[in-house]
């Protein structure tokens, strides 16, 4: 995995435009976040209220990405990963829509591989895209293989993904290695889980068993076209992750608008459960005892004649 200091000061923010360097301005860069992860919606409406075919929607969905990926490469964001193809499309559109998408999927990483490298862009999948068609599966290998001494953004299509598969993949893989591990020591599962396997079982060892072990998990998901749901994405990995969500549909969306939404983030308070910066150690010693709180709290739910009676 390439390595990226969210310290580093990108070297490219001379190729954003003049409208995304005003953006950029605004940005603290040591507040960059790690991850980025992107459900592209809008392809069909954009297409629709053009009066156009549904393809063209996704073809110019694929000219987006680019724009946005470039963009990512020059402020040096480590990690981009976009919702390219779910499981349920896969299984629930039209499969002339299924067969364009693959054939859209694999024109657009022969087209742009050069562009990649140009970026010092990596590329990188997730989901289940052994199911994918056979010459799609090879001509992302070779996109991947091309790319793979990048040390710049790592850019990851989620093909045929579903988040609810990719934990039943996860528990598959951790059952499979523990039948394995059984097997080379000779002895039973049952014995393993009784030696402290069971115990060993914990949220990292889930989370290297999943599609994105090689990765932080995302900070901030951005939704395009409006709709608030999250869709089977990244369950997992998104239980902290700020969430912004656009009325602009993904054909429209570009480099400049991912900049306003890492504006956005960063002007969110991340507590991850706890507390923010303005509870100071000596703020929280003045704080109430339990003691006076549970008193305070029965009072306040003593009805009013029970407290004239005392």
């Amino acid at each position: 995995m390439p390595s990226q200091s969210p310290n580093r000061v990108p070297s490219r923010l001379h190729e954003l435009s003049p409208e995304e360097q005003s953006v950029y301005r605004q940005l603290d860069p040591t507040k960059i976040p790690q991850h980025v992860a992107i459900i592209m919606d809008g392809n069909g409406r954009w297409a629709g209220k053009r009066a156009l075919k549904r393809f063209l929607g996704h073809q110019q969905g694929a000219e987006s990405v680019q724009y946005v990926v470039e963009t990512a490469s020059r402020i040096d964001l480590p990690f981009l990963t976009l919702y390219a193809f779910s499981l349920e499309n896969n299984l629930r559109r039209p499969k002339a829509e299924v067969s364009f998408l693959m054939k859209l999927l694999k024109s657009y990483l022969i087209g742009n591989v050069k562009r990649m490298n140009d970026n010092n862009v990596r590329m990188a999948y997730i989901g289940r895209t052994h199911d994918l068609p056979t010459e799609v599966q090879e001509t992302m290998q070779w996109a991947m293989e091309s790319t793979a001494k990048n040390t710049g953004t790592t850019l990851t299509l989620a093909l045929n993904y579903g988040a609810r598969s990719e934990i039943v993949d996860a528990v598959r893989k951790i059952l499979t290695g523990l039948t394995a591990d059984a097997h080379a020591r000779g002895c039973s599962i049952e014995d393993l889980l009784g030696a402290g396997a069971l115990d060993a079982l914990d949220e990292s060892s889930i989370g290297r068993a999943l599609y994105t072990a090689h990765m932080p998990d995302p900070d901030l998901i951005v939704r395009t076209s409006g709709e608030q749901r999250i869709s089977n994405f990244l369950l997992w990995q998104i239980a902290y992750a700020e969430i912004f969500v656009t009325d602009r549909l993904w054909p429209d969306f570009r480099g400049i608008h991912l900049l306003e939404a890492l504006a956005d983030y960063q002007r969110r308070d991340r507590r991850y459960g706890g507390l923010n910066d303005t509870h100071s150690d000596e703020k929280i010693d003045t704080l109430q005892s339990v003691s006076e709180l549970e008193s305070e709290i029965a009072t306040e739910l003593t009805p009013p004649h029970e407290l004239t009676r005392r």
